[in-house]
């Protein structure tokens, strides 16, 4: 999840995040939904710290959302400038003819609707498609805000209503969680790595 770095160092980044609180979910949504797909690491920091009750629920799932709005404009501006071949270089062939069509039929759900999905389910693709097929930037924003905004309300609303529960599975399997969700960075960084060497090679 936390990057693909050793695994101290992912402990040491994910500490240094949960202390920032509110600013450390508006960093690693940047990175999420921009550059580095973190799946799941923005779930799973939202409902921590709306667990903890230091503040209201809704500032946890503002800032989520606010970094999320962040990074995927950036995605969505390199891939607006780039055209077409900028989502081709990222994707296969195949995909971005999936996502393309995707997004030609529903437009504005093609970004909200999967800006609402849980990992594992891939959104950058269509973060692609969007800027790729010159779609309106307010339009977009509006998409995006929206579906990352209710998945993060959720996402708080769950940490402040079992927040008890929560905490106390992270004091208890602390450890084991974090080399799952390490473990998950690396199959993602390991598949993203193939997809890459074969789309070169193709």
């Amino acid at each position: 999840m936390l990057l693909h770095l050793h695994p101290l160092l992912a402990m040491s980044v994910w500490r240094h995040l949960r202390r920032m609180g509110g600013p450390g979910l508006l960093l690693l949504g940047i990175a999420d939904n921009s550059v580095i797909p973190l799946t799941g690491s923005m779930d799973v920091l939202t409902i921590w710290l709306a667990a903890r009750h230091r503040e209201p629920w809704p500032y946890y799932a503002f800032m989520a959302t606010l970094g999320a709005v962040f990074g995927g404009y950036i995605t969505y501006a390199l891939a607006r400038k780039g055209g077409k071949e900028t989502m081709e270089r990222k994707l296969s062939k195949k995909r971005a003819k999936q996502v393309s069509q995707a997004f030609e039929r529903w437009g504005f759900f093609a970004v909200a609707v999967p800006a609402l999905m849980p990992p594992p389910f891939p959104f950058v693709p269509f973060l692609l498609a969007a800027g790729a097929m010159q779609y309106s930037p307010k339009k977009f924003l509006g998409a995006l805000a929206l579906g990352r905004g209710v998945r993060y309300s959720v996402a708080a609303g769950l940490g402040f209503r079992y927040g008890i529960h929560i905490l106390r599975f992270f004091r208890h399997y602390y450890k084991p969680a974090m080399a799952i969700l390490i473990g998950l960075a690396v199959i993602g960084a390991v598949m993203s790595f193939v997809q890459y060497l074969r789309m070169r090679k193709a």
